[in-house]
Parts: structure tokens; sequence; C-alpha cells
């Protein structure tokens, strides 16, 4: 069994209701899933789980400033045995204005 990990490569929380809330996509059956987003010198920002709303952009009640951010999925799968195995993807996105 593969898993199709799809993301947004960018989002714009500007308000305007387009690319709003950045989240991975597809993933609604995994929820046990948990996405830890970090800023460029890796402090962890935001722990969401796929299937919810998802980052709206903000940290400690401010908005994120436009930059690159990192993000590590951690999920499981089922091996060809029908075994589960935890995996882990990591990529990263940027946040637009």
């Amino acid at each position: 069994v593969v898993t199709a990990i799809n993301y947004p490569y960018f989002f714009t929380p500007n308000g305007d209701g387009y690319n709003d809330l950045w989240n991975v996509v597809g993933l609604t059956n995994q929820s046990k899933s948990k996405i830890y987003i970090f800023d460029r010198y890796g402090k962890l920002i935001k722990e969401i789980t796929p299937g919810k709303s998802g980052w709206d952009g903000y940290h400690n009640g401010n908005l994120m400033p436009a930059d690159d951010y990192w993000f590590t999925l951690n999920y499981q799968e089922n091996d060809s045995n029908g075994e589960v195995i935890s995996k882990s993807f990591s990529s990263h996105f940027s946040l637009k204005r």
C-alpha cells in the first residue's frame, strides 16, 4: 500500500477565503497522524492533524512572517503483509502575503 501525500506549496492567510489555511490533503482516514510545523530555525510553531481545518499562519496570537516553513508528517501505513507500520515524511511550504 502506498500513501499519496499532497499538500499546498504555499498559502496566503489574508482572510480573503482563498488559501487561508494550510494542511496536508487527502489523509482524512489517518486520525492518528500528526503534522508538526517548524520555522526556518527549527522552532515548533504548530501541531495539527490531517482532516481538520489546518494552520492559519498564527503563532501565539501573531501572524507569522512571509517565509518558508518546514513540516514533518507522522502517519501509519499497511505493508504488503497487512502489518501497520509508522512512517514519516518531511518537506516545506511558503507563507505568502
